[in-house]
């Protein structure tokens, strides 16, 4: 490994942690669930917030996961649906300060703003730099499209001249993917490789997205949505042990 792979930073997590059937296979039989997130973070130092795709959490909440995860603990945030899904990018300036109002309360434990479009939302210039203008410039953002229309290098060239990441997302097939660097950063996240949210990935396939992230060379976040039968757990620990390997 040269040298500046040694200096690369990789976080490694799940897109959430609190799933019952995770209880036998991460959690201990035993371990209470109101101290699953203190559990987590003895074994990963990110966590992608899924919940706040569908509800935006008190702000007093944020404090309290700011104070129960350790130092260098940090947090990625799905962006909240009504901007994307209900308001789809349009009038939303009330709506992303009252969000980044909240997770502000994470501090130095914030990590990037995951923005995820809805499947049915069509590529339009216009609409992605107006939205894209909005955003916290000192914030990092990675966006995740769903639409074969977001393919493109004029929208790839949008997110470079704002340091926006292009989410890159393994799901199964169902949504188009594309390996495209635009920001100073990376994110990526893998839904399944053969079967959404679900199936879990072989051994190989981590050794082939470990090689990716070393080439990559700059900061990297991780996180997997594949949650059905613990794999999640098993794919984020296995991925942490190749990558030191």
């Amino acid at each position: 490994m040269n040298k500046k792979q040694s200096l690369q930073t990789l976080r490694i997590g799940t897109s959430g942690w609190v799933y019952p059937h995770w209880q036998g296979i991460f959690y201990p039989d035993d371990y209470p669930k109101n101290k699953w997130l203190e559990y987590y973070a003895l074994h990963f130092d990110a966590l992608e917030l899924n919940a706040s795709f569908y509800h935006l959490p008190n702000p007093v909440t944020f404090e309290k996961w700011k104070r129960r995860t350790p130092a260098g603990f940090v947090w990625a945030v799905k962006l909240n649906r009504y901007v994307t899904h209900v308001r789809r990018l349009k009038n939303v300036e009330t709506a992303m300060h009252r969000f980044y109002e909240a997770v502000a309360l994470l501090g130095n434990k914030l990590g990037p703003i995951l923005i995820q479009l809805p499947p049915s939302l069509v590529y339009e210039k216009s609409l992605i730099d107006d939205f894209l203008d909005i955003l916290h410039p000192s914030l990092k953002h990675a966006i995740e499209i769903r639409h074969a229309s977001w393919m493109q290098d004029e929208f790839m060239d949008c997110l470079r001249q704002r340091n926006v990441a292009f989410c890159i997302s393994d799901t199964a097939g169902r949504y188009p993917m594309r390996i495209e660097m635009t920001a100073d950063f990376a994110y990526l996240r893998l839904h399944g490789s053969q079967q959404l949210y679900a199936s879990l990935y072989t051994e190989e396939e981590l050794k082939s997205w470990a090689e990716k992230i070393r080439a990559w060379s700059c900061e990297t976040w991780v996180f997997f949505d594949n949650d059905s039968e613990g794999n999640a757990v098993r794919n984020a620990l296995r991925l942490k042990e190749i990558y030191r390997e």
